[in-house]
């Protein structure tokens, strides 16, 4: 039997730590979509958004089939840093000033029921997930005395004043000191909010697609990659789901809940593509008080825990962002990581798990959830800005309401065809300029010979007379050759080192080494460049 290619488990070489509790071999093997179906919805992707729809959906009657390209869970759901917050990236003083004190407020209110939300199916379906309320803390970069402290105090009593007229019980605490904080490093004062949460994600994803798989509405499907959703007739429209091995799902709405939708541009253009990066340290268990902390760096630094074994815990601290395709800095990042935390907790032992994921960020700093753009049966959730799973929760609610004609106050706030406010024109232009520059790697070659590639790493060869190659020389020095040109919108694609894959720099797309597509909006695979890599890519995907 073929080995089975790791990019059909998880988007990454690295493995995150919620696999350490709850390991691929666990997850459910599901069929092959093998039939042409008809049914009232059909789900496209099998993380958070999508489980949490189908688990709305199928409690309300409806006929649910869900398909996955891969793996149960493979995609950036298993890769997440695990919080429930009811925090947006930007801030709510940034927040406020694009979408105004109404629609901050219906974020706010939507994030904190997605918190409650996990807690109450956890609870109804007696899912073990380390699910638990705490509070989160706002500190500042800097030591106190430090240039900047004083500027970050200030932002942190304005921002606790909006987060309190928003719904959330802030306050800002002099001296504040986070228990078990032992360095030197001095970064007391804080912005304090209880009513956060944390859990194991794929324990609770899992938890709930075990439901879903007893109920007689719900189908699920795996290794059967979407290719197209179209929808079909003018008055009494039906929608086309039609899936790389030629079968096809009809059905009354169709959800894409694939990170970012499958398609060209529409929404695509109006998100910003990062990496972050993530560890997972020991600590003694309980030496270190259970909360959620963000720092004020840009990007900033973000801190949770969950357990690892009887004497220690993990403390999982995240983040050194850069957009996708634009850096190959992962060792010094890691690095500065784990000083960060050493510096901070004294108690701090074994870096056990290093790992990234991705992150959608909205121009207007607000998800997209709702219709697409143009059409008015097929649905979307992308641009979760940092807040995946709480907008995956939260999607599952909006749409199934959507679907299902129940009015919900939040549609307006996060509808996918909302008009950008004027304000934010000229970044959103600047972020189309910096976009199309990266078409530059058209004019750029990694390597001038395949000779020149060390086994286990890759490059883009580039030509003058021919199409740019992705080479990946395996371990045993095979190579394995690839169009470097990603299937979406044909930008040249990078060599990322740390997960072994190919990153597109232009909308995010994301490859395996073996060229299985892990991240859209690219639909497929990247297309092999001789016979030996279209075995390999046909072995990786139905092994």
């Amino acid at each position: 039997m073929p080995s089975k290619s790791h990019f059909l488990d998880t988007s990454g070489e690295n493995d995150p730590v919620w696999i350490h509790a709850e390991p691929y071999s666990k997850r459910p093997q599901l069929p092959k979509l093998t039939e042409d179906l008809t049914t009232d919805a059909c789900v496209i992707g099998s993380g958070i958004a999508g489980v949490s729809t189908s688990y709305e959906l199928v409690s309300r009657g409806v006929k649910v089939v869900m398909l996955e390209a891969r793996d149960i869970l493979s995609g950036e759901s298993g890769r997440t840093s695990g919080h429930l917050s009811s925090g947006i990236d930007s801030g709510f003083t940034e927040l406020v000033s694009k979408r105004g004190k109404d629609g901050a407020r219906k974020a706010v209110e939507s994030h904190l029921y997605a918190i409650n939300r996990v807690g109450e199916i956890s609870k109804q379906l007696n899912i073990d997930c380390e699910y638990r309320q705490l509070p989160g803390y706002d500190i500042s970069q800097y030591e106190k005395g430090q240039d900047g402290h004083e500027d970050d105090v200030k932002e942190f009593k304005e921002e606790a004043k909006i987060m309190n007229e928003l719904g959330i019980k802030a306050s800002y605490q002099e001296n504040f000191a986070i228990r078990g904080w032992d360095g030197k490093i001095d970064q007391r004062d804080a912005v304090t909010y209880p009513g956060q949460a944390t859990f194991h994600p794929t324990k609770y994803i899992l938890g709930v697609l075990k439901w879903l798989t007893q109920q007689p509405n719900f189908q699920c499907y795996t290794r059967t990659r979407v290719m197209g959703v179209e929808e079909k007739g003018l008055l009494n429209k039906e929608v086309k789901v039609s899936t790389e091995a030629g079968h096809t799902i009809t059905c009354k709405n169709a959800v894409e809940a694939t990170c970012v939708p499958l398609q060209k541009l529409s929404v695509i253009a109006e998100l910003k593509y990062y990496r972050t990066y993530c560890i997972a340290v020991r600590v003694p268990k309980g030496s270190i008080e259970d909360c959620l902390i963000y720092d004020s760096m840009d990007p900033y630094h973000y801190v949770r825990f969950t357990a690892c074994d009887e004497k220690d815990d993990y403390l999982i601290l995240g983040g050194n962002d850069h957009k996708v395709g634009q850096e190959n800095e992962a060792k010094q990042r890691y690095s500065e990581l784990e000083s960060w935390v050493r510096a901070r907790f004294t108690q701090a032992g074994s870096v056990d798990y290093r790992w990234s994921g991705q992150t959608f960020e909205p121009v207007d700093y607000t998800a997209f959830i709702g219709k697409n753009q143009g059409q008015s049966h097929v649905y979307i959730c992308t641009g979760d800005f940092g807040n995946g799973l709480t907008h995956g929760v939260l999607a599952g609610k909006l749409i199934a309401d959507q679907i299902t004609g129940v009015p919900n106050e939040w549609s307006k706030l996060y509808n996918p065809s909302r008009m950008p406010p004027l304000s934010q024109v000229p970044g959103t232009i600047a972020h189309d300029v910096e976009i199309n520059t990266q078409y530059k790697r058209f004019l750029q070659s990694d390597i001038h010979d395949i000779e020149d590639l060390a086994p286990g790493s890759g490059g883009v060869l580039n030509p003058t007379t021919k199409s740019p190659m992705a080479v990946y020389k395996d371990d045993a020095g095979n190579v394995h050759k690839f169009s470097a040109l990603c299937p979406h919108m044909k930008g040249v694609v990078c060599w990322n080192n740390d997960e072994k894959s190919w990153d597109c720099p232009v909308h995010g797309s994301r490859f395996g080494k073996d060229g299985v597509g892990v991240m859209g909006p690219a639909k497929g695979n990247l297309p092999p460049a001789d016979e030996a890599s279209e075995a390999l890519l046909k072995q990786s995907s139905a092994a």
